[in-house]
């Protein structure tokens, strides 16, 4: 894994998304650095959750997190019982999908040129 950046405030923010998500029991949350292969973007957050309710508990506990943290409110595309999309800006970008979402549409293999960010759990 790659060290994480150097900006203390987008240290602060991603590690509370990340901590956010680790609360409500979401699973293999990674974060990419996408700064130096996408020119309108700057990290994503991508973590696994089951549909339904895990969706809306995870999403819910991001969103209180990141206001807190000092990123704007996010706008949100779907949600769905598969995928749920949060976009801060254009600064940090959470996926929050299912297994079989995240397995089928591989963000990670879509994005592999942009360096993971390491966040190890408390």
């Amino acid at each position: 894994m790659t060290q994480i950046p150097t900006d203390q405030t987008i240290l602060h923010q991603l590690q509370a998304i990340v901590d956010a998500a680790r609360e409500r029991r979401a699973e293999n949350v990674v974060v990419l650095d996408l700064s130096e292969v996408s020119t309108t973007l700057d990290y994503f957050v991508i973590a696994t959750a089951t549909a339904g309710l895990q969706l809306n508990a995870v999403q819910e506990n991001i969103r209180q997190k990141a206001l807190e943290s000092g990123l704007p409110y996010p706008t949100v595309e779907g949600p769905s019982e598969r995928w749920l999309l949060m976009a801060f800006g254009a600064s940090i970008v959470v996926h929050l999908m299912t297994r079989e979402a995240r397995e089928y549409y591989d963000l990670e293999g879509l994005w592999s040129d942009a360096r993971p960010l390491d966040f190890p759990e408390a």
